[in-house]
């Protein structure tokens, strides 16, 4: 999937869904969804599309647009994977939208929305971090903090290299110990 959150001063633009194929309540997120065939190697333009078709803003009234985040998520034995932008509009006019009701909510009520435990993580991240540069993976692990809350576990995505050095030694650990 692809998700943009788009902000104007000091509001984002929301979505609110009455529900979906796999929620029957109401709920907020940005906006996006499921890449299509072609996109698979480019979230970003399957993100534009998105905004285009969900809001009618065009590529060019967005600026500052980037990836900051990839969700990853195991779900009914699946693996979601879910690509997040960030970016800023040029104006405040949306179209209505066929997917949900278009809100702009000013930042420091974002995260008073029902939204799932992803999104509501990745901008409480986002509104910490607002000046970071960094693309995190994010991803919910088995269990809850102290308050009950499922962990959202962030990684910092880095540049790797493709081969170990010369001299490595690769220390073998059985499978089972990765299985548990």
């Amino acid at each position: 999937m692809a998700t943009a959150f788009l902000s104007n001063g000091s509001d984002m633009l929301m979505m609110k869904k009455a529900g979906s194929r796999l929620f029957d309540f109401e709920f907020w997120g940005g906006i996006g969804g499921h890449l299509e065939q072609g996109e698979l190697n480019t979230p970003m333009s399957a993100s534009y599309r998105e905004i285009k078709e969900e809001t009618g803003f065009k590529q060019e009234d967005v600026e500052h647009f980037r990836l900051r985040y990839i969700l990853l998520e195991v779900n009914g034995g699946e693996i979601w994977q879910q690509f997040v932008y960030f970016g800023e509009t040029t104006h405040r006019h949306f179209v209505p939208s066929d997917e949900g009701e278009l809100f702009w909510i000013p930042l420091d009520e974002v995260l008073d929305l029902h939204s799932s435990i992803l999104i509501k993580a990745t901008l409480r991240h986002y509104l910490q971090h607002p000046g970071a540069e960094d693309i995190w993976i994010g991803n919910v692990q088995r269990g809850t903090d102290l308050k009950g809350t499922p962990q959202v576990i962030w990684n910092r995505m880095q540049e790797t290299k493709s081969f170990e050095p010369k001299g490595f030694v690769d220390i073998k650990v059985p499978f089972s110990k990765f299985n548990t």
